[in-house]
């Protein structure tokens, strides 16, 4: 599956992440509120985030969000391998002044238009604390899957995973 695609919408465009764009993204995840429900709660750090970034650029999934009205970068997110025939959409985060407003709903349609072209499956992952996600995700249609301890930064989590698959 193509990992790194430009996607374009009314709202949001996406694009390959580049190594430049530390600065921008950094702007944009420094907000601590962004993370508060988030299990990797202290990303807002800029060591951290540095880490997170680096990851993304290096897995070749890290996609950068910018709105489509003035390119101003509003944040990232990624598409990573989840097995045969699925690929995961995640580590999304968006300015908290694009928050309820269509641009993560538009992101992740495009998103999902696109991997399920390609692939039979998309899977979403999400903290077991991390209530905004979940909605967001629930709100896409995807359908819950046995909680599960996963992989993230080094270290097993918990989390709640769903899944949407093409029809």
């Amino acid at each position: 599956m193509d990992r790194q695609p430009v996607l374009v919408g009314a709202l949001v465009t996406v694009r390959p992440t580049v190594a430049d764009e530390f600065g921008a993204l950094y702007t944009v995840a420094s907000d601590p509120a962004i993370w508060d429900q988030h299990p990797a709660h202290d990303r807002w750090q800029e060591s951290v985030f540095r880490a997170f970034f680096d990851e993304g650029v290096a897995t070749g999934g890290m996609l950068t969000i910018r709105d489509t009205a003035d390119d101003a970068v509003i944040g990232a997110t990624r598409y990573a391998p989840a097995g045969d025939d699925a690929v995961e959409i995640g580590w999304t985060f968006l300015a908290r002044s694009h928050w309820r407003r269509g641009y993560n709903r538009e992101l992740k349609r495009l998103m999902i238009d696109h991997a399920l072209a390609q692939v039979g499956a998309v899977r979403f992952s999400a903290g077991v604390d991390n209530h905004r996600s979940r909605r967001a995700i629930e709100a896409l249609g995807a359908t819950p899957l046995p909680a599960a301890m996963v992989e993230r930064g080094g270290e097993m989590v918990p989390r709640v995973l769903y899944e949407l698959r093409r029809p």
